[in-house]
């Protein structure tokens, strides 16, 4: 394994080795398992360079939310690049990524930014699909991994790779969770012992929706809000039930089909956000 490199500006990005495919693995850092599994899926991946993006971007937090206290934990994060696998980390500064301040031109993720996370936080995805689109820019990647956990993140950015940015293969990994089923987030370490225990609700939830799919959408709803109502210590944002593209569903799929549970919600001062793939069997078992 070739010794890691940190570097933190685009003309020291100029130095990589593209004579095999170049893979990124975009990050906000606090990294975690679940960053570590997508280090290791680009490792296997491709025999040339995979870089780590850490770069907190302010774009995609409105007013109010954790931009301030959203964790920043460097060298740990350093480590975790090193022992996964990564041959180079890319940690700008925010004059290095947006020199002329906050960007004028910004990519507009369309309808689908609109609803679920798009409708509780309308400018987000703005946010989201620009540092994308920029980093895509300065790393120039063939490959880019993203985790499942930012499901309609993960959707969007396909997209925009097939609108905007052709040759970059967009790569979704599973969910990584704890033994317990909640989903590895950087945000669970604002989470007090008492409210990690409510946050399991959520994955519980999803379980519950799709327990009850083979029954048609409006009983796997009606499973898994029974547990988020249950559950005092959770106040929910959303929960929905789509196609895997994030389209709506007929109440009885008169096909079989893959789609998806989504929810998000407040624990405490947190929130979190999970989904998981939901099997809809034909006309719902009726």
């Amino acid at each position: 394994m070739s010794e890691l490199r940190l570097v933190g500006t685009r003309a020291e990005l100029t130095a990589l080795d593209r004579s095999e495919a170049v893979a990124l693995v975009p990050t906000m850092g606090a990294l975690h398992e679940g960053h570590a599994t997508l280090i290791q899926n680009a490792r296997a991946a491709t025999a040339g360079p995979v870089v780590v993006s850490i770069f907190v971007n302010p774009l995609q937090f409105a007013p109010g939310e954790d931009l301030d206290r959203y964790p920043r934990t460097l060298q740990a994060d350093l480590e975790v690049c090193r022992e996964a696998g990564a041959d180079l980390v890319f940690a700008p500064a925010v004059a290095e990524v947006y020199p002329q301040g906050e960007p004028q031109v910004t990519v507009d993720p369309g309808p689908l930014g609109t609803v679920l996370e798009g409708e509780s936080r309308p400018t987000h995805f703005r946010g989201v699909l620009t540092v994308v689109a920029k980093l895509f820019a300065l790393v120039r990647p063939d490959l880019a991994f993203f985790g499942e956990k930012d499901y309609q993140q993960l959707v969007l950015i396909r997209r925009l790779a097939l609108d905007l940015c052709p040759g970059v293969d967009v790569i979704g990994v599973p969910t990584v969770r704890e033994v317990d089923g909640l989903a590895r987030s950087s945000r669970n370490r604002y989470l007090s012992a008492a409210e990690r225990t409510s946050a399991l609700a959520l994955s519980r939830a999803l379980r519950a929706a799709g327990e009850r799919a083979s029954y048609g959408v409006p009983a796997a709803r009606w499973a898994a809000m029974r547990v988020l109502q249950e559950e005092p210590g959770v106040e929910l944002d959303y929960f929905a039930l789509r196609d895997s593209g994030l389209a709506e569903l007929p109440d009885y799929p008169d096909k079989p089909l893959e789609g998806r549970a989504l929810v998000a919600a407040r624990v405490g001062g947190t929130r979190l956000i999970d989904n998981m793939p939901i099997h809809f069997p034909a006309r719902g078992g009726a």
